[in-house]
C-alpha cells in the first residue's frame, strides 16, 4: 500500500511538473503554486531541526549513561572514560550542527515573497 501511494505521488509530480516549468514567468497561478515550495521548506526546516535535536539528545543521554556506569564499575578508568565521552559528545553534537547548517541553507533559498503575494492578490482581484 505504501509503495502504491509513493508511486502515485511520484507519477503525479512527473505528470504536473512539465506544465509548471513550461508556463510563462508572469503567470500568477504558477507563482502562487511556487508558494507551496517555500512553505514546505519552512516546515521541513522546523521538523528537521526538531528531529535532529531529539536524536542527538537521546544519543548524548545514552553516552553519558554508559560513561557513568563504566566509571561506577571501575573508578580508576574514569579519566579515560571521561575523555572518550567528551570526544563522542562533540561528534554527536556536530550532527545537530550539520542539520542546522542545512536548514539555514534551505531557509536562505526562500526569496522575497512580496512579488508573489502581489501576484496572488492580483489574481484574486483584491
Amino acid at each position: 500500500m505504501k509503495r502504491a501511494i509513493c508511486a502515485g505521488g511520484v507519477a503525479g509530480l512527473l505528470l504536473f511538473a512539465p506544465s509548471v516549468f513550461a508556463a510563462e514567468a508572469g503567470n500568477e497561478l504558477v507563482m502562487a503554486s511556487g508558494l507551496w515550495v517555500f512553505i514546505a521548506i519552512a516546515i521541513g526546516c522546523g521538523l528537521g531541526i526538531g528531529i535532529a535535536a531529539h536524536g542527538t539528545g537521546m544519543g548524548m543521554g545514552n553516552a553519558i549513561n554508559g560513561a557513568l556506569q563504566g566509571t561506577a564499575r571501575n573508578p580508576e578508568a574514569g579519566g579515560k572514560i571521561m575523555t572518550t565521552m567528551i570526544i563522542g559528545l562533540a561528534l554527536i553534537e556536530s550532527l545537530c550542527i550539520y542539520a542546522l547548517v542545512i536548514c539555514f541553507i534551505l531557509v536562505f533559498k526562500i526569496p522575497d515573497l512580496s512579488k508573489l503575494f502581489e501576484a496572488i492578490l492580483k489574481s484574486v482581484g483584491a
